[in-house]
């Protein structure tokens, strides 16, 4: 049964978009953010020989540097000024929430520290995003010492201050996006470095098949698939179990009032996109980390050598790295909806202004029958993104096209689809708020009229 919103939502019409003028203006500015993205991935750090680092990303397109071209828009391919994206934003956070949950003085900043507790840790992710961000940049200055016009000392200043600046924007202007815009920023610069590659992905396909390097029924059974998993990733996004809330009736003067019901929707998939992203990240680290030392492989440290061992285990397709990618994305999952939904915190709500489960004692009688559904919900959620997040790594095994599969695959598609998703929602709630304030007034000029 659809709920008072979806109703409302489904009654939505032009006019009620084109009165809605704020809306108007998150639009614009949400896609005026996103052109300006674009562009950052055409202008290339200064002091590169494009031609030559041109001709050395092609003999590895394939490889790891194929990956994260893709998410960050072709940025890598260039070697442009966001060519680190948001990564090494993404990396922090990680690092934060997972000390936000061991580290005691974290910890406490998370549960108790409310608003000001919030914007201390946010704090906290952008100094790291700062050191990371030049850590990685210093290693890919490094890396192109081979390629660059001038290598040397200021060649490496200026990548290492381009590289980062051009992160430090775009962390920055998703956090515009997310107050001034609709939508998360930081999902919407990932959502649109995939679909900027997408068409690229899909004519490469099709030429792999004009070219006979695959079959025509296998095309037909990769559209076919990304369109199945499509029609899966919404239908398990939308689903949710709805928990039952009554209250009690009170007396109010000389009448009964309450004794309403509503209900407590808890999503399969509370934790979105983020496990997905997550886990990728951290299985990058180290892929990147080898791709660097592999520049120079006479200064790698003695305690670093490991990494020429383990290396050919974590990539993509072979079943050690599918492994560890499903355990990751499980793990953020319980980790993530852990921190997003607080059941003692929801049943002292509850309990606080009256409402109860149906058979359920208020109190910590609630907490404990909301965790147990919310934790059933989530191993049924992270079972859905794992699987749907090892297809593409399956399809790599087979066919070894990194980038077309990957794009056409199911972390691609859970972030397109998942992002449009909450995009389309929010712009929804942004119609309803419009439509609600007009009937209030409508309410308020007939009762105006009603005195007189």
């Amino acid at each position: 049964m659809a709920s008072a919103a979806e109703q409302l939502a489904a009654n939505l019409n032009v006019g009620t978009f084109a009165k809605a003028k704020d809306l108007h203006a998150r639009l614009w500015f949400t896609l005026a953010a996103m052109i300006v993205y674009r562009l950052g991935t055409y202008i290339p750090i200064p002091g590169l020989n494009v031609d030559a680092f041109a001709q050395a990303f092609q003999n590895q397109s394939q490889g790891i540097l194929g990956m994260v071209n893709m998410f960050s828009g072709g940025a890598v391919e260039r070697m442009a000024v966001f060519a680190l994206n948001v990564m090494p934003y993404i990396s922090a956070s990680i690092i934060v929430q997972l000390l936000g949950a061991v580290y005691p003085p974290w910890e406490k900043l998370r549960k108790e520290g409310g608003e000001a507790g919030r914007k201390t840790l946010n704090q906290y992710t952008r100094y790291l995003t700062v050191a990371l961000a030049i850590a990685q940049s210093f290693g890919i200055s490094m890396s192109l010492q081979g390629v660059a016009n001038d290598p040397g000392v200021f060649f490496v200043l200026t990548t290492v201050t381009t590289l980062t600046g051009g992160t430090m924007f775009l962390m920055w202007l998703g956090e515009q996006v997310t107050a001034r815009g609709v939508g998360n920023g930081i999902s919407l610069i990932i959502f649109a470095g995939i679909v900027a590659v997408l068409p690229q992905s899909l004519a490469q396909l099709f030429e792999l098949t004009r070219q006979g390097q695959i079959s025509a029924f296998l095309l037909f059974a990769i559209l076919a698939l990304s369109v199945v998993i499509v029609v899966a990733i919404v239908f398990m996004e939308r689903a949710q179990r709805r928990l039952l809330i009554q209250y009690p009736k009170r007396q109010q003067g000389n009448r009964m009032v309450g004794g309403d019901s509503s209900f407590l929707p808890l999503k399969v998939n509370t934790a979105g996109v983020i496990p997905p992203i997550f886990a990728s990240s951290l299985l990058l680290l180290p892929t990147t980390v080898s791709a660097m030392l592999a520049q120079n492989p006479e200064a790698v440290p003695s305690w670093l050598q490991w990494l020429n061992t383990v290396m050919p285990y974590l990539q993509h397709g072979q079943p050690v790295f599918m492994l560890l990618y499903g355990a990751l994305i499980i793990f953020f999952c319980f980790f993530y909806t852990s921190i997003v939904f607080n059941p003692e915190d929801t049943a002292e709500n509850l309990r606080k202004y009256g409402g109860f489960l149906p058979g359920i004692r208020p109190g910590k009688r609630t907490a404990e029958y909301l965790d147990y559904v919310l934790t059933r919900l989530t191993a049924i959620g992270a079972a859905y993104i794992a699987v749907i997040c090892l297809v593409p790594e399956f399809g790599i095994a087979q066919l070894g096209q990194l980038t077309i599969v990957t794009a056409l695959g199911g972390t691609s598609i859970l972030i397109m689809v998942s992002v449009t998703m909450d995009t389309v929602a929010q712009i929804q709630s942004h119609l309803l708020s419009h439509q609600y304030e007009g009937l209030i007034k409508k309410a308020k000029l007939r009762g105006r009229g009603g005195r007189r």
